[in-house]
């Protein structure tokens, strides 16, 4: 067996113990269902429940993956490669519903347009008693087209970037329409990246819970939730979404190579199109794309703070919910942080030869949906971690398991900026390894690495369905107190929670922004 030096050694124990951890509630699940009795496995799955839970997950899915095209292709199209009026604006504008969790989304739509919504009382008198259902496939996919379609347009407008002008005037020169030259030129150039944000959508969706909890739509995430304690029934149902999660992760990551591997070249512009007379009207789409996802939820929320007392104490700071939103947060974040220190080690120096399988042990977060870690965990943990079941350590490793891969990333690019040669100069010149690590690696790596922990404790204040279910009994945050602000219809108590979690959201776009950034220059 190959010798290695102390740190590589230790390294490699310390990430194979991590990654062996991490898998833990994926291997419970699966050895969970394998060992449901056959018969009682043939009865679930061809249960009547079982199967509209699989059709309506994926006409769910589908419907909002296509209506997120439809959007952010052409809305990519205007903002990028048209003459267009203020078109930073309308980029900022386009790419703000990022800022907004759907489940904070839903909320505000069932407040406006659902039964005795500000909607109906505008319309009452007038003699409107009753409008359209929010509730169901409808409000679900519209909910989840408007908070996730800037992953498709920001793939698409970072391709439409690396086209040549020139081949469109060639086109246009040789009497070829518009139409003909963006569906033979332009869509063949940038179809890859629409590809890529979309199946980052299908993820998106395939996981989200509170989206179609809050519309009562049932598919995977809610019927897992709902029937947590039916072991076997919702044991079954976790596998398939997480077979489900990890083909199309699978499908994402190759259609993310695809647009990587693609040979761009810095072109002297992008494409412009002059956009003559339709100049004024080509504004209307992004102003309604921005007004149904901005402003609707904004004037809502902020609407909340002159509601009535009997809907919720509107001003009331929620002092307790907000220290433990900072504490568990801040918890985890220290925990996930130095954890994948080792892991992102072994995956910048590429050994041992089987750091691969650690590398995408580390990664199964991306692929297992809040709820499925969370019903892992609960009978995982009710059964054999006795006294720690539903306690803060079980809560925490939950969140390491869901958002370590958010700091393997920030951590990679840290120890990657490290020169290797420096740190051997230091030693060379009799410097011990602990003022060697403090005077040259430290201040190397620290920039990364405090983007990558203030981007975890922002993402873990946000996390829904693993903080409903594994927190400790009366240990409350700011996303429980949404969540029974929404269920009990006390719209007020949500008020100051929901404020504070958008900035939290626009804190965690702008670290990710910066972030990629950086790992793009590096």
């Amino acid at each position: 067996m190959k010798k290695y030096p102390r740190t590589i050694l230790f390294s490699i124990i310390a990430s194979s113990t991590i990654a062996g951890l991490i898998l833990i509630p994926s291997v419970w699940l699966v050895i969970t269902a394998i060992t449901v009795p056959f018969a009682d496995l043939i009865t679930i799955l061809s249960r009547g429940k079982t199967i509209q839970i699989l059709i309506n997950s994926i006409v769910m899915v589908s419907l909002t993956t296509l209506c997120t095209i439809l959007i952010a292709v052409p809305l990519a199209f205007i903002t990028t490669c048209t003459d267009i009026s203020y078109k930073r604006f309308w980029t900022a504008m386009v790419c703000l519903p990022l800022v907004i969790p759907s489940y904070i989304g839903a909320f505000a739509y069932v407040s406006t347009f659902g039964p005795n919504g500000t909607l109906q009382k505008m319309l009452l008198p007038i003699g409107v008693e009753e409008l359209p259902s929010i509730y169901g496939l409808s409000g679900t996919v519209i909910v989840l087209t408007l908070y996730t379609y800037p992953y498709v347009y920001l793939t698409t407008r970072a391709a439409l970037k690396t086209i040549d002008p020139q081949t469109i005037d060639v086109s246009r020169t040789l009497g070829v329409n518009r139409w003909i030259t963006f569906s033979r030129v332009i869509w063949k150039q940038i179809y890859p990246a629409v590809i890529a944000g979309a199946l980052l959508v299908s993820l998106y969706c395939l996981s989200d819970f509170g989206t179609p909890a809050i519309m009562r739509y049932d598919v995977f995430t809610r019927a897992i939730y709902i029937k947590r304690f039916d072991l076997g029934f919702s044991a079954i149902l976790s596998l398939i979404l997480l077979l489900f999660a990890i083909v199309i992760l699978s499908m994402e990551s190759r259609a993310h190579k695809s647009v990587i591997d693609r040979k761009t070249i810095d072109f002297k512009g992008t494409l412009q199109i002059q956009l003559g007379k339709w100049k004024g009207l080509s504004t209307v789409f992004p102003l309604l794309v921005a007004f149904f996802g901005i402003a609707i939820p904004l004037i809502t929320f902020f609407g909340w703070f002159s509601l009535d007392p009997v809907y919720g104490s509107v001003f009331t700071i929620p002092y307790k919910h907000i220290f433990n939103s900072v504490l568990v947060s801040f918890a985890a974040a220290t925990v996930i942080t130095l954890a994948s220190t080792p892991v992102s080690h072994l995956i910048v120096r590429k050994i041992p030869p089987w750091y691969g399988i650690i590398q995408k042990s580390s990664y199964i977060g991306y692929a297992m949906p809040g709820v499925v870690i969370g019903l892992a965990l609960i009978f995982f943990g009710s059964r054999y971690l006795g006294s720690y079941y539903q306690t803060l350590p079980l809560l925490i490793f939950a969140y390491a398991i869901r958002f370590f891969p958010l700091s393997i990333g920030s951590n990679t690019a840290a120890i990657s900026s490290v020169d290797i040669g420096l740190v051997h100069a230091s030693r060379t010149l009799g410097v011990g390894p602990i003022r060697s690590f403090l005077k040259v690696t430290f201040p190397l790596v620290t920039p990364s690495w405090l983007a990558g922990f203030c981007l975890v404790f922002l993402t873990v204040m946000k996390e829904l369905p693993i903080t409903l279910m594994l927190r400790p009994t009366g240990f409350e945050t700011l996303v429980t107190l949404i969540w029974m602000a929404e269920d009990a219809n006390f719209y007020g108590d949500a008020a100051l929670p929901i404020v504070m979690l958008l900035i939290v959201s626009g804190l965690s776009m702008v670290l990710l922004l910066m972030q990629e950034d950086s790992n793009g220059h590096g």
